[in-house]
């Protein structure tokens, strides 16, 4: 067994100056009533924490904790609170925050600040039940589906709570195939397996999801069994979404007076009509929104946003601003959707190869209609 090492620590050594003389404490014993103290005076010891703490605390204290010199600067770039110490984006910016060991903070650029912008926009809380918003068309061929893709992919990745698109399309919807398949479940499954359905696990089983989170109910693939999908079975399923999902958006069919439409539209808490470039494919969104008016819906088309697909092949591109002007003099605006070569496929859509312009696009269009379902709802 290895043995213990010991230390030796020499004896302490006792000397003193030979000008200071030897003192016995018995000798010079004080009595402590004979000594007199000046005022007493009460000293107060700095509170401990870190500045940020101290910071805090600051607006509760009687000011006998100074305010460091950082906190007193005019612009306020250098105060040290938690909110500053976050980086700023952007690349001068970060730069400025890094050399200066996190002094200086000028906050975003611009770009990140316009992007925040619509961020809050489109994460809208809304606090009285799910919010219904079908995309609707009477053409087929202007890129209603697509739309709706766009719009529940911009929403689905900025909003905290799910959002969900069903298709309603009576003919067959290719929603389902602009997201990766990844059930084989349409809305015919949802009606027949309705009161099995005890939670969000059992419902998740029946959709397909995109990894931006937005997740798809597809239509039924056989014409004779989609045709029979009607009013009643259109009011299950969003009776079913309705209680796992805040947001959920409707691709409607071309058929205005299809019987689904009625109860999409009662429901309907936002609205988007999908119109192209061209004055055929204008004029006949611009008929929805008259049908509309006539049908007991005008503060809902009063409310609409108009999705104008410039990608279509008749698209006039010397009248899309009249097009436009036209839309803002009978709906709440218009959002124009770019030429995308990537859409032009017509398969999958993959958010992160749409264009810079197709995305910020679409998270307009999805500002708007979340703003739109807030303000329509009081809320």
């Amino acid at each position: 067994m290895a043995r213990r090492g010991r230390v030796s620590i020499p004896p302490a050594q006792e000397s003193s100056p030979e000008s200071v003389e030897e003192v016995s404490l018995e000798e010079e014993m004080v009595d402590p009533s004979a000594l007199t103290t000046p005022e007493s005076k009460t000293v107060t010891l700095a509170p401990s924490g870190s500045d940020d703490e101290l910071y805090q605390r600051r607006g509760n204290s009687s000011g006998d904790i100074p305010e460091p010199a950082a906190f007193l600067t005019e612009d306020r770039l250098l105060e040290n609170t938690g909110r500053n110490r976050e980086a700023p984006e952007g690349f001068w910016q970060y730069l400025l925050f890094v050399l200066t060991f996190r002094l200086v903070n000028v906050g975003d650029s611009r770009a990140a600040r316009e992007r925040k912008a619509i961020d809050r926009r489109i994460a809208t809380v809304y606090e009285h039940g799910p919010r219904y918003v079908p995309v609707v068309t009477r053409k087929g061929g202007v890129g209603k589906t697509t739309v709706t893709t766009l719009l529940g992919m911009a929403m689905a990745l900025v909003r905290d709570d799910r959002v969900i698109a069903i298709d309603a399309n009576p003919d067959r919807g290719t929603l389902a195939e602009r997201v990766p398949r990844s059930s084989g479940a349409t809305v015919r499954d949802v009606v027949k397996l309705a009161a099995g359905i005890a939670g969000f696990t059992d419902f998740a089983e029946l959709v397909s999801k995109d990894k931006t989170r937005l997740h798809v109910l597809a239509s039924d693939t056989d014409p004779l069994l989609s045709e029979a999908f009607d009013e009643d079975d259109y009011n299950v399923v969003a009776d079913q979404a309705a209680r796992f999902y805040s947001i959920v958006l409707t691709d409607c069919g071309t058929g205005v007076v299809h019987s689904v439409m009625k109860p999409t539209l009662e429901r309907a808490d936002g609205l988007v009509i999908v119109s192209g470039g061209s004055i055929d494919e204008a004029r006949l969104a611009s008929e929805t929104l008259t049908w509309l008016e006539a049908n007991g819906h005008g503060a809902l088309m009063k409310n609409c946003i108009v999705a104008l697909n410039t990608a279509t092949q008749a698209t006039n591109v010397v009248k899309l601003d009249e097009i436009e002007a036209h839309f803002l003099s009978r709906v709440r605006d218009v959002v124009r959707i770019p030429y995308d070569p990537y859409l032009a496929a017509g398969s999958v859509v993959d958010w992160t190869r749409l264009s810079p312009y197709t995305r910020e696009a679409a998270r307009e269009l999805a500002a708007l209609v979340a703003e739109g379902m807030s303000e329509r709802a009081g809320t």
